[in-house]
């Protein structure tokens, strides 16, 4: 695992008396905040946060609440009242660590669930976006029930690399022990949320995702008026850990373009 650039951590107060713990390399390139799988938290980047720092760019990681060093508090519901690990507030708590942060635009790199609340971000707020990258989100696709029972490495890593990387794989499986649980699910998302979308996203899912394999990244891509498809040979739900290098490189270019 490539050694951390030193970062200076924050405990951001949200609605409700909840807080997000992030982490920000600070810098004066553009932003990039990155969201965690639901497996995961603000530790599930350690493969991206040198590399995109040593491309100039400001790079953060946060928790969403429940998971590693951030409090639930309360959530605020889809549409009205309030109600502990109920409805959603992702969306506001996003805008408030950019308001916190002083950020005025910003990349965002969804994974996973992760990718929900960055499209919900980009349709509520998406002045402040530069760009859109999701990552293995199959967003409101369904899931297949036989995925959901298997064991979470199974569902999350692919085949070749639990082959040949238990190493990798361990320290997986401790960032996942360490994260928790996120209070809620990620947001809904309206029925034509790829359509609405007014900017150009680019997708990524490994040809091993059972959540979104090949098949459903080129569906979304269809839905979308303006997005790269790729596809990461030998990676499964997270290409981001299982192969950093064809990820982060993607990822580069598209920030970058």
């Amino acid at each position: 695992m490539p050694a951390q650039v030193p970062v200076t951590e924050h405990r951001v107060p949200v609605a409700g008396r909840g807080s997000l713990w992030c982490w920000d390399t600070g810098g004066g390139g553009s932003a990039v905040i990155l969201l965690h799988p639901h497996s995961g938290s603000g530790e599930s980047w350690p493969y991206q946060q040198p590399v995109l720092a040593a491309a100039g760019h400001r790079v953060i990681g946060y928790s969403r609440r429940g998971t590693r060093g951030s409090a639930p508090g309360t959530r605020t519901r889809t549409g009205t009242g309030t109600g502990t690990g109920t409805g959603t507030s992702d969306v506001a708590d996003l805008n408030a660590l950019a308001d916190h942060l002083g950020l005025t635009a910003f990349h965002l790199v969804g994974a996973a669930a992760g990718g929900r609340i960055a499209l919900a971000y980009a349709l509520a707020h998406g002045t402040r976006l530069l760009g859109l990258t999701l990552s293995g989100s199959a967003l409101d696709l369904p899931v297949p029930a036989r995925v959901e029972a298997l064991p979470v490495e199974f569902r999350e890593l692919g085949p070749a690399y639990r082959a040949r990387n238990p190493d990798g794989v361990a320290a997986w499986l401790a960032v996942h022990e360490r994260a928790g649980t996120a209070t809620g699910p990620p947001p809904p998302l309206p029925p034509a949320a790829p359509e609405a979308l007014a900017r150009p996203v680019q997708l990524i899912t490994g040809d091993a995702d059972p959540y979104c394999p090949p098949s459903r990244l080129r569906h979304l891509a269809r839905r979308f008026g303006d997005a790269e498809a790729h596809i990461v040979a030998g990676a499964g739900h997270n290409p981001h850990w299982e192969r950093p290098d064809t990820w982060n490189r993607l990822l580069i270019r598209f920030l970058n373009r």
